[in-house]
């Protein structure tokens, strides 16, 4: 596989009418978080049970290809999906978590944002070392959470087995910071 190659997605699995519903529930919310931005507010999908477990079926079996040993999801809601995803898949789930959250010994790393700065944490127990971590987060934008929490997963030990994601911004250039591991992105904007 090439660099920033994605990996065959739902493509077969799903139905185009099931993508459109995927589509039409991601509502677009101008100027939020700040002014300028388009946020992809994802919360319509989140409420119809049968898009939800479409999109974490089809997220698992577009993983598959990628052989990952753990799931790591990103705060928030990377836990909606790397939860299910980790399940399906009958595998192990590790959060990467804000400052605070977690309560034993964990790695940070600080990282920069489109719009500030922020700080992301993962336990040292249970370990990662020389395990394949599959990395989930609802959204690709620029790239710099995934990014951090891929330094996090080597700091640690394991190996980016590579990254999925409900939604990526193709605008954004987030692909091109996530180095050659393979990225799955159900839909793009």
């Amino acid at each position: 596989m090439t660099p920033c190659e994605a990996v065959p997605q739902h493509r077969g699995m799903v139905n185009a009418n099931v993508e459109a519903r995927w589509r039409a529930l991601i509502r677009e919310v101008p100027d939020f978080p700040l002014p300028g931005i388009r946020f992809r507010d994802i919360t319509p999908l989140l409420h119809d049970p049968a898009a939800l477990r479409s999109a974490n079926d089809a997220l698992a079996e577009a993983a598959r290809a990628l052989r990952p040993t753990v799931v790591a999801g990103i705060e928030a809601r990377g836990f909606i999906f790397g939860v299910p995803v980790a399940e399906r898949l009958g595998l192990p789930f590790v959060p990467v978590r804000k400052p605070g959250k977690l309560p034993a010994e964990v790695e940070t790393i600080a990282y920069a944002l489109e719009y500030g700065e922020a700080t992301l944490q993962l336990h040292r127990e249970p370990s990662i070392a020389g395990e394949r971590v599959l990395i989930v987060d609802d959204l690709l934008a620029t790239g710099g959470t995934a990014e951090a929490a891929a330094r996090l997963v080597t700091t640690l030990g394991g190996e980016v087995a590579g990254f999925a994601f409900l939604i990526e911004l193709e605008a954004l250039g987030g692909r091109g910071r996530l180095g050659a591991s393979p990225i799955v992105a159900l839909l793009r904007f």
